[in-house]
């Protein structure tokens, strides 16, 4: 007997939904991450998306395997890679927000650095 007698239809239509879109998104970030790689700095992005997406791509393959044979092995690997994807997406989030709010404080700080000099240059033009 195999996995496919033993669940509900309604259980194989949201798993090969969810397995599409986890194909779907998987090359997605494979592509992306190809474009990001084209440039060294940008390989620092890409490479983890890369990553990210063959992970969800690898996830999508054992929930179909596992739709298949209902085999218990092979939903643990896909809930594995599917852990997978999101710690790597977990960490590029983390990074992501420290970025910005590097980014936010190096505005700050320029933007009273350029009214300083603003209102320096203003008094020496009356």
């Amino acid at each position: 007997m195999n996995g496919s007698d033993t669940f509900s239809p309604m259980f194989q239509i949201t798993l090969n939904k969810m397995t599409r879109d986890m194909n779907f998104l998987g090359m997605f970030y494979i592509i992306i991450g190809a474009v990001y790689s084209l440039t060294i700095f940008g390989a620092l992005l890409g490479i983890p998306l890369i990553i990210s997406g063959l992970r969800l791509r690898e996830s999508a393959n054992s929930f179909t395997s596992y739709a298949a044979s209902g085999d218990t092995f092979t939903l643990e690997q896909a809930l594995d890679r599917q852990g997978k994807f999101f710690l790597i997406q977990k960490v590029l989030a983390i990074v992501a927000i420290v970025f910005l709010a590097l980014s936010i404080i190096l505005m700050i700080i320029f933007g009273v650095y350029w009214v300083q000099y603003f209102n320096q240059y203003n008094h020496y033009s009356t």
